[in-house]
């Protein structure tokens, strides 16, 4: 091959993979976006078990310092 052919298939495959990038880009894979939305609500579920364990041990300290 001569160095003109090989810059022409290299320049051939760069636009090939930007063309087949540019058609995967459109595309949107439920499964990706339900492990998102599945992944944000575990992270919320975290956060409010946090709370309430704060909650409940304000409380719990609080009625300790009473009773005495």
């Amino acid at each position: 091959m001569s160095g003109e052919q090989t810059s022409i298939n290299n320049n051939y495959h760069a636009e090939a993979e930007q063309n087949l990038s540019k058609k995967n880009s459109r595309k949107v894979d439920i499964n990706i976006l339900l492990n998102k939305v599945r992944k944000e609500k575990e992270k919320e579920k975290i956060e409010g078990y946090i709370f309430l364990g704060l909650i409940s041990s304000v409380v719990l300290i609080c009625g300790i310092i009473v009773s005495l």
